[in-house]
């Protein structure tokens, strides 16, 4: 099947200054794209573009057609893109389950909101403000509402930056999961070497003056993956050895 979601050829400047130069990706279906690279190399920027949240830009965005139909291939709710990002961003005078179906307002499906919780670790927190979360548990909230549409496709911007070390690997291993269990394409912006090859089944390097895609990383390994792999070793390695090779870091 043709990609879900195709970015070619994107340039991007602010001010005059090229951030972005000839950038090109593909989301295949249930595929997980890690996009690596160093802060302030406009990963964000990318992810962006491919949400539909910038449209000043050169260069093309494609959306399979499939995107405009749910899952059970009827046209309307579901089937789209999600997005996650660096904060939670829950509205703090809605409770997490309100926040989790916002988009639907007061016809959410109080069902599906209760199975995400759980399937995200929040069952029984529905009813809480999101001052009485933990940063980890916000994140979780967050996802949960990245998933409240169907997507097909879930874009995740650093969503786990803000996070201690213990909470980011226990949400690298919800996320490994949730693509399973919901059968969605995931390209994740990431700064981290080891979160970028434990969860991808592809990691695109983009680094450079203006940035630019540097090289593309195969992970040819099943899940559940093993953290301590020696294939995982070997790539970071590789992808280190690029990154100095580049005067990226």
């Amino acid at each position: 099947m043709s990609a879900l979601l195709e970015l070619n050829n994107i340039r991007k400047s602010f001010n005059g200054l090229r951030v972005l130069d000839d950038v090109s990706l593909a989301l295949a279906p249930g595929e997980v794209v890690s996009l690596l690279g160093p802060s302030g190399c406009g990963k964000s920027t990318l992810l962006r573009i491919a949400a539909g949240l910038d449209a000043d830009f050169a260069g093309q965005l494609q959306r399979n057609p499939l995107l405009g139909f749910g899952p059970d291939g009827e046209s309307g709710r579901g089937g789209g893109i999600g997005v996650v990002f660096q904060e939670p961003r829950l509205l703090p005078w809605l409770t997490v389950a309100q926040n989790v179906g916002f988009a639907d307002g007061w016809l959410a499906d109080d069902a599906r909101i209760a199975r995400l919780l759980r399937d995200v670790g929040l069952e029984g927190k529905g009813g809480l403000l999101p001052r009485q979360l933990s940063g980890g548990m916000a994140q979780r909230a967050a996802i949960a509402r990245g998933l409240y549409g169907r997507p097909q496709v879930l874009l995740l911007d650093e969503p786990f930056s803000a996070v201690d070390a213990f909470t980011r690997l226990r949400l690298q291993d919800l996320i490994q999961d949730l693509a399973l269990e919901y059968d969605i394409s995931i390209l994740l912006v990431t700064h981290d070497l080891d979160e970028a090859f434990y969860l991808g089944d592809r990691v695109l390097l983009l680094g450079g003056t203006p940035s630019r895609l540097r090289r593309e990383f195969p992970v040819p390994l099943q899940r559940p993956r093993d953290r301590r792999a020696v294939e995982l070793a070997y790539l970071r390695g590789e992808a280190l050895t690029e990154l100095q090779h580049s005067h990226v870091i």
